[in-house]
């Protein structure tokens, strides 16, 4: 297994891939997350996004991981915002996200390597298993909610567009100019990437949601916030994007072909 992991290392120093930990208020688990992480890459920044708990004295005991402290807290979208820029100008190409509430698994790092390796420049989104017991109701339900909406504004079908475990690609995103800044943020950038001609594409993923963790996910808020974004974005597609594409797919064949068609 040692090996095995310092095979990983070797693979994320190669691809220029770093871990990406946004984090507040998240005592309980954050040094497990953290101390998980590190056993397979060095590569980790975590963006403290103004933890008013002990956050701050755990980061300063792992003296060897990046850390960006976000004066107050201004929301998880605004913390991988930020965490992006840092890892562009740090020269990384890819940034896996992690929660730091010990949802997610740091021995599922070597998939998201595993498929990068095979698929550059694709956007991977970590899909979990809805369907397990631990899973909230209303998760289970805002993740159909959020699938059919991505696929209607970009014709892409994911099985799980609200998981927070992801590997982006950051050149294409680091000129990209933002609206959000909270949960809704993870909506926004995979489709506004998808748009941009960035694959989108999803690996299997473990989930525990277990007595400890904390979210700071608001139900009505956030939800709420979601639902704008998604209606905002949806005019845009209609508007805009898919038209364009239909534009774009145009010819002088196809044209040729339709007013056959249509006079013949």
């Amino acid at each position: 297994m040692i090996s095995l992991k310092n095979t990983y290392r070797e693979k994320f120093d190669k691809l220029k891939c770093c871990v990406l930990i946004p984090t507040y208020n998240n005592e309980k688990t954050l040094s497990k997350v953290i101390g998980d992480v590190l056993e397979y890459t060095g590569n980790v920044i975590v963006v403290n996004d103004g933890s008013t708990d002990s956050t701050r004295d755990i980061l300063e005991s792992f003296t060897q991981i990046k850390v960006v402290q976000q004066p107050h807290n201004m929301g998880k979208g605004m913390a991988l915002r930020t965490g992006f820029k840092a890892a562009f100008e740090q020269g990384y190409q890819y940034a896996i996200t992690i929660d730091s509430d010990g949802q997610h698994m740091a021995s599922d790092l070597p998939v998201f390597i595993d498929k990068i390796e095979k698929e550059p420049g694709t956007l991977i989104v970590g899909a979990r298993n809805m369907e397990q017991s631990s899973v909230p109701g209303k998760s289970s339900f805002g993740h159909k909610f959020s699938n059919f909406w991505f696929w209607f504004e970009t014709g892409v079908k994911l099985p799980d567009t609200q998981s927070g475990y992801r590997l982006y690609p950051l050149e294409p995103l680091y000129n990209m100019k933002w609206f959000t800044r909270k949960y809704e943020f993870e909506i926004e950038n995979i489709v506004r990437a998808s748009w941009k001609g960035v694959k989108v594409d999803s690996v299997p993923v473990q989930v525990y949601y277990g007595k400890e963790r904390v979210t700071h996910f608001r139900p009505f808020k956030d939800f709420s916030r979601v639902s704008v974004l998604n209606t905002v974005l949806v005019v845009i597609a209609l508007l805009f994007i898919k038209p364009f594409k239909v534009i774009r797919s145009l010819n002088r064949n196809s044209i040729s072909d339709f007013f056959q068609k249509v006079c013949f």
